[in-house]
């Protein structure tokens, strides 16, 4: 999937301007260039014949992503889609070198998963301060002073810096909170939020109030505390993408534990029982370990009327399926909430200490190693040659200095390329192709 993702929120409580919550963005990222060598000779008073000293190019600088905590989505990055460090520096006369490119850090929401364009995991940003390279600078040229022989001690030429790394990355945002309110859409949970800790979610008596995922710290009495997700309400098929599908469910896989939160409302669709079996159904299709994250359910609207009937049947069924503890609550007037978040403290404690599970394997986006020097794919009368050490050295070659494409030419007929274009029958005007640059064969 290309571009974007996002759902827009209405107005706040306070009164604000709309708010968009981007959780899965792509990204461009290329490391800086290197800077390229000079060609200088070393020229002083009374120093005759002075050698070169032409000094090298400095790296381009890479891209990193490093998580900051004060950032909770890619908002920021929308429209910053295009990201490049800063080149190196060219070098200069006397030995100088150029100074190295700056490094480009962008900031990301801790919970960030970094992926290829091939859906490889390339990093997992889990805690504030980690860092992932997902481009690196490239390398800078060398200087004609490094070139300087015995047989040949005045070289005329030096290499250019090599251009930086460019990649497409998909960024992919799931939320670090350690408890997560899972729900159907008006079962309370933004009220329970704004209840327990200082967050303000938008409360309204419409489905789908709550359209991007809202975080709050809960403080005990006994002096612990959590972090707890109010997210976005569940519909049937949300498995299958369903109204907010896959943007809610990715989410949950992070919590610690999952607060089922069901309206016992007469009213209530589904009824508390249904609810409570189609959320884990939910759960379940949509990844099966979700099925048997360890959970607590909250019967929600308590204060109403005619609900006594509707908790007491949910406990049955509840306990008899799986124990799982079920608390009778109301998030409008507060009745049991000190009990409920007193026991998910303690749970939330439990969990913690814990061994973590295995997390997924990162793969290293390391080069492969190339078991030929070359290989040629003829295009009519193009011949396109791939190779990484032929394509960084044609990248290196100041081909308007005359030393260096001398230089350049004696690689190809040493690395056997010359031999190979012949056998394929290449023809004097024909095209050859190295990286980026264009040749006309002449024999």
């Amino acid at each position: 999937m290309l571009g974007i993702k996002w759902s827009r929120q209405g107005q706040q409580v306070s009164g604000g301007a709309p708010q968009i919550f981007v959780d899965e963005i792509w990204l461009e990222v290329e490391g800086g260039r290197g800077g390229n060598g000079a060609v200088s000779f070393r020229r002083e008073k009374f120093v005759p014949r002075g050698g070169p000293d032409g000094g090298d190019g400095g790296d381009g600088g890479s891209v990193f992503l490093i998580a900051d905590a004060a950032r909770h989505s890619f908002l920021d990055l929308r429209y910053r889609r295009q990201q490049r460090a800063a080149p190196g520096g060219n070098g200069g006369t006397q030995n100088r070198h150029g100074r190295r490119g700056a490094d480009l850090l962008i900031p990301v929401p801790p919970g960030t998963l970094v992926r290829d364009g091939r859906g490889g995991l390339l990093a997992d940003l889990t805690s504030a301060g980690q860092k992932a390279k997902v481009a690196a600078g490239g390398t800078g040229g060398r200087g004609n002073r490094r070139f300087a022989t015995s047989r040949h001690q005045t070289p005329r030429h030096a290499e250019k810096g090599l251009p930086g790394e460019k990649r497409k990355i998909y960024l992919e945002l799931k939320l670090l909170a350690q408890v997560g309110l899972v729900g159907f859409p008006n079962a309370g949970k933004s009220t329970l939020l704004s209840r327990i800790t200082s967050a303000r979610p938008k409360i309204a008596d419409f489905p789908f109030t709550t359209l991007q995922p809202q975080l709050g710290l809960v403080e005990t009495a006994e002096g612990g505390g959590f972090v707890a997700a109010d997210l976005p309400g569940l519909i049937a098929g949300a498995h299958r993408g369903a109204g907010l599908g896959h943007r809610f469910l990715r989410h949950v896989e992070r919590n610690l534990l999952l607060l089922l939160v069901i309206d016992l409302s007469p009213e209530a669709e589904p009824e508390p029982v249904a609810a409570y079996r189609q959320l884990l159904k939910e759960l379940e299709l949509y990844k099966e370990k979700l099925a048997g994250f360890p959970r607590v359910v909250a019967g929600n609207k308590r204060d109403l009327p005619g609900t006594g009937e509707n908790l007491l049947r949910l406990q049955r069924v509840v306990e008899r399926e799986g124990g799982v503890p079920v608390f009778g609550i109301s998030a409008a007037t507060g009745a049991g909430l000190r009990e409920l978040v007193r026991h998910l403290a303690a749970e939330v404690a439990r969990l913690s200490a814990l061994p973590a599970e295995p997390a997924e394997e990162v793969i290293r986006a390391e080069p492969v190693a190339e078991k030929e020097a070359f290989a040629i794919i003829k295009e009519g009368a193009v011949y396109r040659v791939h190779g990484r050490r032929i394509e960084r050295i044609a990248a290196q070659t100041d081909f308007d200095n005359d030393e260096s494409l001398r230089r350049f030419q004696r690689y190809c007929r040493r690395c056997g390329l010359e031999r190979e274009l012949k056998r394929m029958g290449i023809k004097e005007g024909d095209t050859v192709c190295i990286g980026e640059e264009e040749f006309y064969y002449n024999a």
